[in-house]
């Protein structure tokens, strides 16, 4: 199982590093060099907005919704909320932005939309990739999703964007929903508001949560870490607590090699 958690790990190293330099290509292409961080955001959106002709999938289901390379080159998933906003973390995340999600939730914490939040300065603000824009207010400025709790500001804000709808408000939201687990989330967002409270904003889930490749990578080596610390904890016990003798793979490799390298003893 260790040597199998090991080659996993590989695999997903060279995965996650394959959509890496995929994305880097991409982003470059997209985003010019020495752009300030809002001049970044203007320039994925305008890509988003304009960019060049899409495929169009015949099955939407068949398409995997987690893989940038996917997100990126379908009309369909260009137009959902969740996939557009992956597609311009992806993006941004790659040129350089400090990003991540904010799931807009109903009342009963069902999500009801998708947004990004990119820092900008020392303010997190609010850009929606689904209507390719930043939320602003009358003069302009960059929103917060703070600021966007109040009904008024969000009023003012979302009545500049065409078609906007004005149940997308800001009172209910999470970065992560827990409830997609079983049995209500198996009552896990409490504890962890007890244990660490802002657990949520204080770790960046997006990056493992719209991205199959880095979602696999870490599991891979989580499993690769604990069958390693398994192995080693029934070392110590064999050789501690039952006395049994064990086969060391590193003693076998040391002997075989100095016995192949080492010049043989000629007796006279």
């Amino acid at each position: 199982m260790l040597a199998l958690g090991f080659l996993a790990l590989l695999y997903s190293c060279g995965w996650e590093y394959s959509v890496r330099q995929y994305l880097r290509g991409f982003s470059d292409a997209i985003v010019p060099a020495g752009y300030t961080p809002e001049q970044k955001i203007d320039a994925i959106l305008d890509w988003m907005r304009t960019g060049p002709p899409r495929a169009v999938a015949a099955n939407l289901e068949d398409l995997s919704k987690r893989d940038p390379e996917t997100t990126l080159n379908y009309q369909q998933l260009l137009a959902v909320c969740g996939t557009a906003t992956n597609a311009f973390l992806n993006v941004s995340r790659s040129a350089g932005l400090s990003v991540r999600r904010l799931l807009l939730l109903t009342p009963d914490r069902s999500t009801k939309h998708v947004v990004a939040e990119v820092l900008v300065g020392r303010r997190w603000i609010i850009v929606d990739p689904t209507y390719r824009v930043v939320l602003r207010d009358a003069q302009g400025r960059y929103l917060t999703r703070s600021e966007l709790r109040n009904p008024v500001v969000f009023t003012e804000a979302a009545g500049a964007i065409p078609n906007y709808p004005l149940e997308y408000n800001f009172e209910n939201f999470a970065h992560v929903r827990l409830a997609r687990l079983p049995l209500d989330g198996l009552h896990l967002r409490g504890l962890l508001e007890r244990v660490y409270p802002g657990w949520d904003e204080s770790i960046d889930w997006s990056l493992v949560l719209e991205r199959e490749s880095f979602l696999y990578l870490t599991s891979s080596a989580a499993v690769f870490l604990f069958f390693l610390l398994t192995r080693m904890l029934l070392g110590w016990y064999a050789d501690r607590r039952l006395r049994i003798p064990r086969f060391h793979l590193r003693e076998k490799v040391a002997r075989a090699g100095a016995a192949f390298l080492s010049a043989p003893e000629i007796k006279e």
